[in-house]
């Protein structure tokens, strides 16, 4: 599947890993599953409800999460992953 990083993903990917360079590994690895299988079982994929209803999220790490949403694309018809918003439970939710 595509991915596809909105201009907050990547300002919310840099600042991550500005507080600990290792993350951009975990986080690197985990958008590689995100676009093979979104419903992996490691990724711990879920919908989420309330404010952000009708988007999901996935895990990273113990406290990381990605918030995301299934698009589809207007020319090609195919399903993309907009990427929305990566950070600790308390900076997504």
């Amino acid at each position: 599947m595509n991915l596809v990083w909105s201009a907050k993903f990547t300002r919310a990917v840099k600042r991550v890993v500005g507080r600990d360079k290792k993350l951009l590994s975990e986080i690197g690895q985990t958008l590689t599953q995100l676009a093979a299988d979104p419903r992996h079982a490691s990724l711990r994929t879920h919908k989420l409800k309330g404010e952000l209803a009708g988007t999901w999220s996935c895990s990273v790490s113990y406290d990381l999460r990605i918030v995301f949403d299934f698009v589809k694309n207007p020319t090609t018809g195919e399903i993309e992953i907009h990427l929305l918003a990566v950070g600790t439970h308390d900076e997504v939710y």
